[in-house]
């Protein structure tokens, strides 16, 4: 099988651990050169060196929209073009319950997860739009879909973002630019083993807890299924697909439980005033 982003560049942010690292590598594998951006320093440059010439980084807070523009420059700078743009870093933020919510902590939060994706979508497209080509794909959650499944902050951001997603693919589109997001559910990677356990590196303990608990029995998400949703929205296979935002959830937002639903057992049809069957 081709390799399906041949002679593509990728911007990712959020590159040196988790979906982005994950995304980073199968990005190069499938033949696409990538810039990785991360506020980790040593992790970041420690994967570019491992991916080779495919690969550059550099350092990139994603609350500083400069590092932003530098990161995008730099694809455009070393490798000619940019066709792709990962909205990815993330942490999790302010956590708590409304009334009690520092603003300063809430202030933070939506810098990380909401202004980040702004300066990637806002830099991506100003070097998109003249090429006529681009796919933008930003981090969502299922938080960011449904209430109850996330911190206040993370949550607002989250649907933020999808509705972001909407609005600039709806402007963008008549340049030939697609907007994208994914929508993961918890997912076993170093920021949610952090959340369930308080250790980052409990990727197996967060992995089989996880499973435990998946609708999809005995299958936990991985890193790997963000990365497969992100080649597929970077690839041209998607590329009559704009303004959606894709779930890695195992059908969690549409209901699905590890426990079966109240209605799996045949009783004849329920009718008026009490009465059953036909």
């Amino acid at each position: 099988m081709a390799q399906r982003l041949t002679g593509k560049v990728a911007a990712i942010t959020g590159a040196a651990s988790g979906f982005g690292a994950a995304t980073a590598r199968l990005f190069v594998a499938e033949g696409c050169r990538v810039v990785l951006g991360d506020i980790q320093e040593a992790a970041g440059a420690e994967l570019a060196s491992a991916l080779g010439d495919a690969a550059r980084f550099t350092v990139c807070d994603v609350t500083k929209e400069a590092d932003v523009e530098k990161l995008v420059d730099l694809a455009v700078g070393e490798f000619g073009r940019l066709d792709v743009m990962f909205n990815n870093a993330g942490i999790v933020g302010a956590v708590g319950p409304i009334a009690t919510t520092p603003t300063a902590e809430w202030l933070a939060t939506l810098d990380v997860l909401l202004n980040g994706v702004f300066y990637g979508m806002k830099h991506a497209t100003r070097v998109m739009r003249p090429q006529g080509s681009g796919s933008i794909i930003s981090m969502a959650s299922v938080a960011g879909l449904m209430g109850g499944l996330g911190p206040h902050a993370y949550a607002a951001a989250k649907h933020a973002v999808v509705g972001l997603t909407k609005n600039v693919g709806a402007e963008v589109c008549r340049y030939g630019i697609r907007v994208n997001a994914i929508a993961p559910a918890g997912m076993a990677t170093a920021m949610v083993a952090n959340v369930m356990t308080g250790d980052p590196t409990a990727i197996d303990a967060a992995k089989q807890s996880l499973a435990a608990s998946s609708p999809l029995k005995g299958r936990a998400g991985v890193a790997e299924d963000v990365a497969n949703a992100a080649l597929w929205l970077a690839s041209d296979e998607s590329g009559y697909t704009s303004g959606h935002t894709l779930t890695t959830d195992a059908g969690l937002t549409t209901g699905a439980r590890p426990t079966n639903p109240a209605f799996d057992q045949y009783q004849p049809m329920f009718r008026e005033a009490g009465r059953k069957g036909l």
